[in-house]
């Protein structure tokens, strides 16, 4: 099966940044930032998303040091990642997300103060760099 959409996440402790990508035109879109409920994650809100833009894959933005080593969010995220391919049924694709927050608030200090009432923008726009990177591989 050709995949033409994707939802992608940028996984954190607090919020889970989403964001859309099709295939077809190779771009991605921030879409929202859910809050974590008492340090885990929305599935119902995650399903309500999966529902809405009824993705062909998952794309999950794995942390690693620069390096390429792991980090202490490595494993926090890849127990996230089993979840949601268990959950959901759907193939699920690991994307390096290596300074991607940074890259998201570079991208939206151009167009905005970033301070701790829109912090959840970073969310969103680190999902989608996260899902552009994947959709630039293909």
């Amino acid at each position: 099966m050709q995949i033409t959409n994707v939802l992608g996440f940028d996984y954190g402790k607090k919020r889970i940044g989403i964001a859309t990508g099709i295939t077809i035109t190779g771009s991605a879109t921030p879409q929202k930032t859910l809050k974590q409920i008492n340090g885990n994650p929305d599935w119902e809100a995650i399903a309500d998303q999966i529902q809405q833009w009824k993705p062909q894959a998952l794309i999950v933005g794995m942390p690693y040091h620069t390096d390429g080593s792991e980090n202490e969010m490595t494993a926090t995220v890849r127990q996230f990642a089993y979840e949601l391919k268990k959950r959901f049924k759907l193939p699920l694709i690991e994307v390096n997300e290596a300074l991607s927050s940074q890259q998201a608030e570079e991208i939206l200090k151009q167009d905005m103060k970033i301070n701790q009432q829109n912090k959840h923008e970073i969310d969103r726009m680190a999902a989608a760099i996260i899902v552009q990177r994947w959709l630039d591989q293909q």
